[in-house]
């Protein structure tokens, strides 16, 4: 164990994340756990925060079994391997995303509350999520993020095993990573409390952040 909750571990990166403070930055927190860690980097930073929503596309007749992922605007990447072993076609697996895509923009909306997507160009975009494991649907993520044109593309996370940092850290311009683990079986055996998220938090967490920046304060 490293850190006591996602709050601890949240407060532990935003202390790494300060040398991006007074750059034009926005944070960007995986929902539901990555948004409690994305609050306190934004609040360090002063930043605006809000959420980037990828997610898994399942086999068609086993969904737990990802053979690949999708990001909110619709950038895709497969698991060839699964895709072959599962004789799944690239073509059932873009309709498979496109059912999931519905689902990512409803969840969008859920957060947002008729907020707009931010606009990222030009900026540095902080990704936090509260830890990653393979690392599958944050490399679609990250993929449909460098399509936006930031400045900087920066992914924030707590621990990670070392395949997948060096596997991610081509993908950004700088990955800040707390603990990258040798020994690595689930993101949950780095935290004394991990339990669930809830949609209300991050909503709360969202707008909470939405405030503070519309008054100026910090």
């Amino acid at each position: 164990m490293l850190f006591l909750d996602r709050r601890d571990a949240g407060i532990k990166l935003a202390s790494v994340l300060k040398k991006y403070q007074g750059e034009n930055a926005i944070v960007l927190g995986i929902p539901r756990g990555g948004i409690v860690l994305a609050a306190e980097a934004a609040q360090v930073l002063e930043a605006p925060m809000d959420v980037i929503i990828p997610r898994k596309i399942g086999a068609p007749h086993n969904p737990e079994v990802a053979v690949g992922a999708v990001a909110p605007d619709g950038t895709i990447i497969t698991d060839d391997y699964m895709l072959r072993v599962l004789e799944v076609s690239q073509k059932q697996a873009e309709n498979l995303a496109a059912s999931v895509s519905e689902e990512i923009h409803r969840r969008e909306g859920v957060y947002r509350k008729g907020r707009s997507a931010p606009d990222l160009q030009g900026k540095t975009v902080i990704v936090v999520d509260d830890g990653i494991a393979t690392g599958f649907t944050v490399r679609a993520a990250l993929k449909s993020l460098r399509k936006a044109v930031p400045s900087r593309l920066i992914l924030a996370v707590p621990v990670m095993p070392a395949d997948t940092a060096g596997v991610l850290k081509e993908m950004v311009d700088d990955l800040v990573c707390l603990h990258i683990a040798e020994n690595f079986s689930a993101v949950g055996q780095f935290y004394s409390e991990f339990t669930q998220t809830t949609d209300d938090e991050v909503i709360q967490l969202l707008e909470e952040n939405n405030s503070k920046i519309k008054t100026g304060s910090s």
